[in-house]
């Protein structure tokens, strides 16, 4: 079985809440035993949820917002590194739903198909081949945001590299997105620029928007924690 390491490597890369930070505390050891995790990941991983179990929220959610909010080349939109704004974005995105809904994950008009922790609360349903065979496809830009994360020294490139390390990412298709500029989310003149010239945006809806919702995947969640862990989430 491998559904639960999926949703709680979605939920680790879902914005903070009350209700994640809460069920943290059951990450770890439900990761190290479906055995999905690759062995020298799970230190990685466990720095992370203790950040969740040890940090204030409110400094998590900053912390969130400035590396995926603001920085488009850490963008948690898997098309936006492979189609940027092209039309062919806008048709992936309604094969990817349409994808979701055969298989019977019904998602929220606000969110987009494509942000990764919403993929991966889709892998978390199928059989175990099936949802490695998926995850192979974007695995390389997986890989590279690890990577960039990495460079940050963000604990957060934990699960990016355990999730390419699980697909086995190819290494050359990652170097060629890795050759992409790496925007500075402190660079506010640079970002503005981009802004202005590719209207980018982040998260589900519009950048006024806030943080994307995952209620829904909590919720989910929430049947297969204890029951002081239930709850919903709003993080708008």
């Amino acid at each position: 079985m491998t559904a639960k390491t999926f949703k709680i490597l979605s939920l680790l890369l879902a914005y903070p809440t009350v209700e994640i930070q809460a069920a943290s505390c059951e990450f770890y050891d439900i990761l190290a035993g479906e055995g999905l995790v690759p062995g020298d990941r799970l230190p990685s991983l466990r720095t992370l949820i203790e950040e969740y179990r040890t940090r204030e929220l409110l400094d998590l959610q900053e912390r969130y917002v400035l590396l995926f909010d603001r920085t488009r080349s850490l963008s948690l939109h898997l098309f936006e590194h492979v189609h940027g704004e092209s039309r062919d974005r806008g048709q992936a995105m309604v094969d990817l739903k349409a994808m979701y809904e055969e298989r019977g994950l019904a998602i929220e008009s606000k969110e987009l198909p494509d942000f990764i922790p919403l993929f991966l609360e889709f892998l978390s349903t199928l059989p175990r081949t099936e949802a490695l065979d998926l995850l192979g496809q974007p695995a390389h830009v997986i890989a590279a945001l690890g990577e960039r994360l990495a460079k940050r020294e963000s604990s957060y490139a934990a699960v990016m590299l355990t999730l390419a390390a699980i697909a086995e990412a190819d290494p050359k298709a990652t170097e060629a997105l890795l050759d992409e500029p790496d925007d500075d989310p402190r660079d506010l003149e640079a970002i503005d620029a981009i802004w202005e010239a590719e209207q980018v945006t982040f998260g589900p809806g519009s950048p006024d928007e806030g943080c994307p919702k995952v209620a829904g995947m909590l919720d989910r969640l929430a049947a297969e924690m204890p029951a002081e862990q239930d709850g919903s989430a709003d993080n708008g």
